[in-house]
């Protein structure tokens, strides 16, 4: 195939994947996107980040004898506020339902918005320091570590890092976020990617100690993002639904894939295959820390959607979309 054919091939796949309803991947970044700019290397100076300095300082310390769940909730995608509304639900849920208050740090990539404290960047260098803090808190032979990561995605498995008007974004790869968990000492992980083609995460992540969930299949799009949706399917039905209807964290993540099936169905969409991979390991200590208090009831969604608007919107447009076409012309799979 020449070039040239192979660009028009290109840009064609693009635009069948801005024009799909919902679909969560990344319109911005094509897959291949050789030219988004790299994330700092492993180390690299930057400067600290003091909101997300005083929210470590903040954390509650860990309860010797007892399975303390620390939670890191991740917006990747700032352009649009369904993935903050997750992380937000999330903040709330671990306080009040999942015996975790003052045990969980968020990173979004939002503008400030009315009525909502301002949060620290989702960066992968802000990422890296969370998780190594979470990690100083924890003590690893006993506590569990929720990571929600929840934004946009590429074909070739990068989750997307972008402040309002960055482009191309940012890309955290699989292999990267491995590291960071690593070399955070944290033992014990209940790990999920809410985003498209998120099933590239799983073999990179995949350890005895973890529970890995993702939102779709290795080549498969998920769905609900959008400014006209304030959840995602797989947010929905895993994050609300599924964790107010149990704190089983694979048990939930059943009722879900049930769940989005059906709604793609009913949708006209390729269902998403959400992805479950379960170490050896990990349920003893899931049993253990699901016995060791009284859950809080179920919480209500604080976000509602509105009135006659289609929560299967596409997402991104014309400028997403020529982005993507600058950054893939030219690049490999």
């Amino acid at each position: 195939m020449t070039r040239r054919a192979a660009a028009l091939a290109l840009a064609a796949l693009v635009l069948a994947c801005a024009l799909a309803p919902g679909t969560r991947a990344a319109t911005r970044v094509a897959s291949g996107a050789g030219t988004a700019p790299p994330s700092p290397a492993p180390g690299a100076a930057e400067s600290p980040d003091p909101r997300l300095a005083a929210d470590i300082a903040r954390l509650a310390p860990q309860r010797p004898g007892h399975v303390d769940l620390y939670v890191l909730a991740v917006a990747g995608d700032g352009n649009e506020d369904v993935f903050r509304n997750e992380v937000l639900h999330l903040e709330r849920l671990a306080a009040q339902r999942l015996d975790a208050a003052g045990r969980s740090l968020v990173l979004a990539n939002h503008a400030p918005a009315a009525g909502l404290r301002p949060l620290p960047a989702a960066s992968e260098a802000n990422l890296r320091e969370a998780l190594a803090a979470l990690g100083r808190a924890m003590d690893p032979a006993e506590d569990l570590l929720l990571l929600y990561l929840s934004s946009h995605g590429t074909e070739d498995h990068g989750f997307v890092l972008a402040r309002p008007g960055e482009d191309p974004p940012r890309l955290l790869r699989p292999a990267r976020l491995r590291q960071a968990l690593d070399a955070s000492g944290i033992r014990h992980r209940v790990l999920v990617v809410s985003a498209c083609f998120s099933g590239g995460f799983v073999r990179d992540l995949r350890d005895p100690n973890a529970l890995v969930l993702t939102a779709a299949h290795r080549a498969r799009p998920s769905f609900g993002c959008g400014n006209d949706s304030v959840a995602t399917y797989f947010g929905r039905a895993w994050l609300v639904d599924g964790l107010n209807a149990t704190l089983d964290f694979e048990a939930a993540f059943e009722q879900a894939r049930v769940a989005i099936e059906k709604r793609e169905i009913a949708d006209g969409l390729t269902p998403s295959l959400p992805q479950i991979n379960r170490g050896a390991a990990i349920g003893e200590v899931l049993a253990r820390w699901r016995a060791g208090f009284t859950p809080g009831p179920a919480l209500a969604y604080a976000w509602k959607e509105r009135a006659g608007e289609d929560a299967t919107a596409p997402a991104g447009g014309m400028k997403s979309l020529r982005a993507a076409e600058r950054a893939g012309s030219g690049s490999k799979r």
